[in-house]
């Protein structure tokens, strides 16, 4: 789940996304203070605008918001108010965390691409890199799956050159940490770092 709220750009209005897949189509429904955006093929919600905002929950952050046991609870609060009946599936797990890049093989499709097995903790994920300083035995930071890049663009599964990747193995450029070299490559954090523990910015 991923929420944004943007009080001066474009009202009092929390947009809340449940997934970060891409319907092909989509219908809007619109119940008392909800906008329901659902797959239009399978009639799934994927998302849902709630207007009148801050009288269902206090929100300080402008832009991506958090997400609290506090305002999960608020936000299941909401619906129910509005005679939604729609469960939310909160999920508190860090989207930003130390990997360890277990295996790296050249992608068969692209000379420049390589295939990764990333060890993130609970999963080993396989991500398709494209960095040329990627190695196997490195600690790095991966944007799992429903992470927001600070550039706002959000991680989605994807497939790159025909071989599935899920999640991305993240420079410093892209994380947004000062003094970032332009250079290409990703980010390779101390090995004292614990896998599958949150990135917070600290090398």
């Amino acid at each position: 789940m991923n929420i944004f709220y943007n009080p001066e750009g474009v009202g009092d209005v929390l947009f809340v996304q449940l997934t970060t897949e891409r319907p092909t189509a989509i219908a809007a429904e619109r119940i008392n203070d909800v906008t329901l955006i659902k797959d239009e093929k399978t009639g799934t919600v994927v998302a849902f605008n709630l207007f009148d905002a801050s009288s269902y929950l206090t929100v300080s952050a402008v832009g991506q918001v958090e997400l609290t046991e506090e305002i999960g609870e608020q936000l299941q609060a909401a619906l129910k108010k509005n005679d939604i009946d729609l469960e939310l599936e909160l999920d508190f797990t860090p989207k930003f965390v130390v990997g360890y890049v277990a295996e790296k093989e050249k992608h068969p499709n692209a000379d420049k691409l390589n295939i990764c097995k990333v060890d993130v903790g609970e999963e080993t994920l396989q991500i398709v890199c494209g960095a040329p300083n990627v190695e196997a035995g490195q600690k790095v930071v991966v944007a799992k799956v429903g992470a927001v890049m600070p550039s706002g663009m959000i991680i989605r599964d994807a497939e790159l050159r025909g071989v599935a990747s899920s999640g991305m193995i993240c420079s410093a450029k892209e994380l947004d940490l000062p003094d970032a070299p332009d250079a290409k490559g990703i980010l390779v954090v101390a090995d004292d770092m614990k896998v599958g523990e949150a990135f917070e910015g600290k090398l």
